[in-house]
């Protein structure tokens, strides 16, 4: 579980920190083609965020179902 926590918190820092980037760049610049990369980045990084948050509830429910079963 810990390999997993440490995969997620990778892809989803890897996904934001570039989000913030490109919106500090379009601050910046005013440039559109860097919006589009930050709600991009930012999609990304809440899918992933889901993902992995749902993947934690529902891995707990079948291990903890598992446990009543068959422990």
């Amino acid at each position: 579980m810990t390999t997993f926590y440490w995969v997620m918190g990778v892809l989803i820092v890897g996904t934001f920190v570039p989000s913030v980037f490109y919106l500090v760049l379009y601050a910046a610049t005013g440039e559109h083609g860097c919006i589009r990369r930050a709600k991009a980045l930012w999609n990304v990084s809440r899918v992933l965020t889901l993902f992995g948050v749902n993947l934690l509830i529902w891995g707990h429910v079948v291990v903890g179902l598992w446990r009543i079963w068959f422990g």
